[in-house]
């Protein structure tokens, strides 16, 4: 089994959102995905309860449980675990990066983003564990000066996501009926 998590110390960065997405993508791709909500604001598990559906398992967890829940997942068949973490440093952090194949950064193109995914990506480093970038909520038209020296600054700390994510309503609407982003037409 794999396990993502989305991590970051800055809070509306979109790492529900994203993982909303990666969930039901993967799940279209015939993947068996158990999401695990770490955060306190249980944006995830109300996501579920929301969508009303089976189909991708939600369920929050607590740090001291994480290990325990994705070992028990693997013996269960799952083969992508998604973990989405709170906005600050802390005990459910710390214990996502550990666990995860992937820790993916996501950041907006505003300096106080790019000033958060350094203090995270200094922290996956101390853990020795991998991460990528993901340029977040681009504005949609073409590149501007913003996205373009966000693009340098996460390239320069480490690998960066492509294609950036543009800021659409379709994300917003999708986790408001309950839904991921390829399922908005």
């Amino acid at each position: 089994m794999r396990i993502v998590a989305f991590v970051t110390q800055k809070g509306g960065s979109g790492k529900s959102t994203l993982a909303i997405s990666l969930a039901v993508a993967a799940m279209e791709a015939r993947e068996r995905v158990f999401m695990l909500d770490m955060d306190a604001q249980r944006s995830l598990v109300k996501w579920a309860q929301l969508r009303g559906r089976t189909d991708i398992p939600v369920e929050a967890v607590t740090p001291g449980r994480l290990a325990a829940t994705l070992s028990a997942l693997a013996k269960n068949g799952f083969t992508l675990a998604i973990i989405d973490t709170p906005g600050i440093e802390g005990p459910a952090s710390t214990a996502a990066m550990k666990a995860a194949d992937l820790n993916i950064i996501p950041v907006r193109p505003n300096v106080f983003d790019l000033w958060a995914s350094e203090a995270t990506r200094k922290a996956l480093r101390e853990h020795r564990a991998a991460f990528a970038f993901a340029l977040n909520q681009c504005p949609p038209a073409q590149q501007t000066a913003r996205v373009q020296q966000g693009t340098e600054a996460l390239e320069a700390m480490g690998g960066l996501i492509a294609p950036l994510v543009l800021s659409r309503v379709d994300y917003q609407e999708a986790a408001r009926n309950g839904l991921g982003v390829t399922a908005v037409s």
